[in-house]
């Protein structure tokens, strides 16, 4: 729903929370390489570029300064052209700002050695963002021939000295059986970052997303949100596409060869029918600067996990150096008078 912020009035989002999800139209993959998808597969946004971190995102026409929701640079939002093919899907927020920031407060004070200033700085610091962060989903059909070996464990009992005597012991060997074969997998919805404003150890940590409630895409969902620019162009991103893939072929091939151990020594990969989506998931964010440094914190906009950076308290640290060093001179002590 949408909520007017003054009247309290709502209005539903065509299309949305429908009890059956609409199914989202995947785009061809060849084409959007070629440069020939539909016309209106294609929009032209207006977007600030953050002269920091390089985020490309969008802002209102009547704001002309902010800071980078990414890093808290601050900038002039004077807005350029920016071609991109369309996003066909939404994951809406599932949570407002308040309930992100509960996440995020409770994350930080579960921190070891961090600095006490720093939590009640985010406590009482500058609201959060809702961001739309673009993604990659790509679809594809594999099929795969390789060559390789299963290996069968086998026990062959052998005589050593041990402590002057004579013991048997096993030892396990190892019998390779030459072996080649065939797999096969569909792919589908290998979501990949199109971003490269935070990183990947970040907004990987934040999944799974539950892609299943994607709604199709509506200029309406990113009322009173932001949404960023894809910075990952496509074809880089069915190259990290195709190495999640790999990693998963390379699995079925292990299981296919069977057996105790498993050699992969060629995999020959065929791929065809791939398609792709332009996705936007929600993250909720915050950028402070904490005595000189940035600190950057984001909040799954439906799960509400929480991973960001994070400074050490020195003084923290110091004490509980010092803390373990008399515990172990105690233990010590104590163990010297009982001898």
């Amino acid at each position: 729903m949408l909520v007017c912020d003054f009247c309290g009035n709502t209005s539903s989002i065509e299309g949305s929370g429908a009890a059956t999800p609409t199914a989202i139209a995947e785009l061809d993959y060849r084409a959007a390489l070629n440069a020939s998808l539909p016309q209106e597969e294609i929009e032209e946004t207006r977007v600030s570029t953050c002269p920091n971190c390089a985020a490309q995102v969008e802002f209102d026409a009547n704001v002309h300064a902010a800071e980078c929701p990414f890093c808290a640079t601050p900038i002039v939002t004077d807005t350029g052209a920016h071609r991109q093919i369309k996003p066909r899907g939404v994951l809406p927020f599932a949570f407002g700002q308040a309930e992100a920031r509960k996440s995020m407060t409770d994350w930080l004070g579960s921190l070891w050695f961090a600095p006490g200033g720093l939590q009640e700085y985010a406590r009482k610091g500058r609201s959060l963002q809702g961001i739309y962060v673009p993604y990659w989903t790509f679809d594809a059909d594999t099929r795969s021939s390789y060559t390789g070996e299963r290996g069968t464990v086998y026990y062959e009992t052998r005589t050593v000295m041990r402590d002057g005597k004579r013991t048997q012991v096993r030892v396990a060997k190892v019998r390779w059986k030459r072996t080649r074969g065939k797999v096969a997998r569909f792919f589908d919805d290998v979501l990949v970052l199109a971003s490269t404003s935070l990183p990947k150890r970040f907004t990987d940590a934040l999944e799974p997303w539950d892609l299943g409630a994607l709604q199709p895409y509506a200029p309406e969902f990113l009322a009173g949100f932001r949404a960023e620019g894809y910075s990952v162009q496509i074809e880089q991103g069915f190259e990290e596409a195709r190495v999640r893939m790999d990693r998963i072929i390379a699995r079925d091939i292990r299981f296919d060869i069977g057996g105790d151990r498993q050699r992969i020594h060629s995999v020959d990969t065929r791929i065809g029918a791939v398609t792709f989506k332009h996705v936007l998931l929600p993250v909720w964010l915050a950028a402070y600067k904490y005595r000189g440094e940035t600190y950057r914190f984001v909040v799954n906009g439906r799960t509400g996990r929480v991973q960001g950076e994070r400074p050490y308290s020195k003084g923290k640290i110091a004490l509980a150096v010092l803390a373990g060093l008399l515990v172990a001179g105690a233990i010590g002590f104590v163990v010297a008078l009982q001898q």
